[in-house]
Order: structure tokens, then sequence, then C-alpha cells
């Protein structure tokens, strides 16, 4: 690991000062950005310390029914908290599905938004990477590319995001709360995080020194609650990224969709909202055909990045499989796999 320069500075405003100096970087809980460096695959010159920002790990309920979630606020802490769990049901299951629970106590939702690829040419510092060289190329690119995306990737990158927060946050409308140098912005998290084009080391649209401060959810997302589900497929039952993965959300009234919610994880370097799928649901019996429609509609723009074409047949399904889920309704408590499909079916209640 390199030398670096360690601050703990008091308020958000010196955090952005601090941080807008060239090669400094925040530090929460570390879960990523150590193994990073330990690696020699980042190498920040100096680490802010953010952990004692006052005001940043609080969940704040808005008034008219939104939530707005401080960056700082520990995964766990975020998953169990029994107001979000009840208006917000997929988005303790994605959180849940995540890691192991030692690291969900200690990672953060900030953090978590911004945790890099585990795309295994990434990681190691012998493969060319545009993503820690820019222009370095792309060693994925003809590799070992079963896990690799499947949309909106190009030839200088074909990496995933590995977050299962995001997923149903992006279904939602969550939007991610900024403080930078010129004061606060707010950014769709749809809008958050970049494709790679030809920029693929340019991940997100922060600025320098810029520092994510919350997350809000609005109210509108809590309607979904009654018929809200996150589905994961990964290589084993837990502590395991996403090979594909789906949140699906509902509005049923009188045995017809109103409005549906979809978005994927493990398919592109974002989590991918799909727009057209939930138009063709609009109006629609919350059926197994229409269900397929969907699906179809979602991966239609879909294509293999090297030997990965299964994952646009296995995201189908996973989307299929989540709106049933979801239309059958959101269970009362979180299953003991959550968003796993060897969890039992939905209505058996295994704990809280």
């Amino acid at each position: 690991m390199n030398i670096f320069d360690y601050l703990r500075p008091a308020t958000v405003s010196e955090a952005v000062a601090a941080a807008s100096e060239p090669g400094s970087a925040y530090l929460a809980a570390g879960t990523n950005l150590l193994d990073l460096m330990k690696g020699g695959i980042t190498r920040p010159r100096r680490l802010i310390d953010i952990n004692h920002l006052p005001g940043l790990d609080r969940i704040e309920h808005l008034p008219g029914g939104g939530v707005r979630i401080g960056a700082l606020v520990r995964n766990s802490d975020l998953a169990h908290d029994s107001d979000l769990t009840r208006r917000f049901p997929a988005v303790a299951e994605a959180i849940l599905s995540g890691a192991s629970a030692q690291l969900r106590n200690a990672a953060t939702v900030g953090g978590n938004l911004l945790q890099r690829t585990r795309c295994s040419y990434f990681y190691d510092v012998a493969s060319a990477c545009n993503k820690r060289e820019a222009g370095a190329g792309c060693e994925a690119r003809g590799g070992d590319t079963r896990l690799h995306a499947v949309l909106g990737w190009s030839e200088s990158c074909i990496a995933t995001h590995p977050s299962d927060f995001c997923v149903p946050l992006v279904a939602f409308d969550a939007v991610v709360e900024i403080e930078g140098a010129t004061g606060r912005r707010e950014v769709p998290l749809e809008s958050f995080h970049r494709l790679p084009g030809d920029a693929p080391e340019r991940e997100s649209v922060l600025e320098p020194g810029e520092l994510i401060v919350s997350v809000r959810l609005p109210a509108e997302a809590a309607a979904f609650s009654a018929h809200a589900r996150y589905l994961k497929v990964r290589e084993r039952t837990s502590y395991a990224f996403a090979v594909v993965s789906a949140a699906a959300a509902l509005r049923i009234e009188e045995a017809t969709i109103l409005e549906a919610r979809i978005a994927l994880g493990g398919v592109a370097l974002k989590p991918w909202r799909t727009r057209t799928a939930e138009e063709m649901l609009a109006g629609a019996r919350p059926d197994l055909a229409a269900f397929r429609r969907a699906a179809e509609a979602a991966l239609a723009d879909a294509k293999p990045s090297g030997d990965n074409a299964f994952k646009i047949e296995l995201a189908r399904r996973i989307v299929t499989r989540a709106l049933v889920l979801a239309a059958a309704g959101t269970p009362e408590r979180v299953p003991a796999l959550p968003a796993s499909p060897f969890a039992p079916v939905p209505g058996v209640l295994l704990h809280a």
C-alpha cells in the first residue's frame, strides 16, 4: 500500500474542500476502498475520513411520506428499519441479499452507490483495464466474459455494476443529494452512474471533491409496498454478487396493473431501468403471458459482450419470475434467504 495523508474534517464543507485536492478519496467504512488500495488498484495520496461528519448517519422520514437516508447510514441499520421495511420492502430485501452480515454492519449507503466493479480484469493489475488507466485497453474483451455486461457496454469496457441496493432504488426514482464546492445539487440515481462509452474511467457524475450526503426515496414509491420483490441469481446462495438480479413492483387494483416498476442488476455498468417494459404492463392483467412479454421488451436491446449470451435468457426469466412474485404479494416478513429463487414460496413467514 502506498503512503498517504489522513485527514479527519469536522464538517461537510471542510471535507469537500479537502477532497477537492487531486489524488484525494473519501473514506467511510472502506469495505471496498481498502481492498483496492491493498491490491494497488487505486493509490490515493490522501484519505478524507468522513465517518464523524454530523448528520449523515440518520434515516429521516419526510413530511408527505418520503424518506431521506444519510450517506453514513449502515446497510444493516437501514435494512432493519421497521418503517422502511414496511413501506419499501424490495429495498430491504435487496440490502439483505448483499455481502455478509458483518459487511452489512460496516458498509454505508453512500459507499454502496460508489462501489467499484468486481470485474476480475479490473482487480488484476497485470491486465490492461481502461477503468484503472484510461486508454490502456480492455483485456476482458475476448477473455472470461461469463459475468460481464449484456446491456450498455462498449468496446472500451464490458464490466457490470455490483450493487444490489441500487437496483430497487433506481426502480423507485431515488434521488442522490450531493454536496460540492458550489453548494448542494440533486441527481436522479438513474442518471448518477455513467455507461462506459469511450471513457469508462468516469464512473459517475460526481465532480472532484463532491460528496454524497444522502439518498432520497419519494413518497410515491411506497404505493408499491403490497407488490414489490427483489430477486437475485448468484453462483452460490449467499455472499456473492449477482449474475443477474431484478427488482419488480406493481400497483394492482381490481385485477389490473395500474403501474409497474422494473430494474435489472448484473447486466450493465449501472442499474438498468426498463421503462418500455413498465409501460407495456400498465393496464394489463397480472398474468404470466403479460410478464413474459414485458421481460422480452426489457432485454430487447441486449447483446452478448463475449461468451455470455446465456445472461440474456436468464435475465428474461428473472424479470418474469420477479413479476410473478410481486403479483403474488409482498411477504409480511423477509425470507431467510432474501432475494433467492430458492427461498420458500410467497406467504411462508420465516423470521422478522
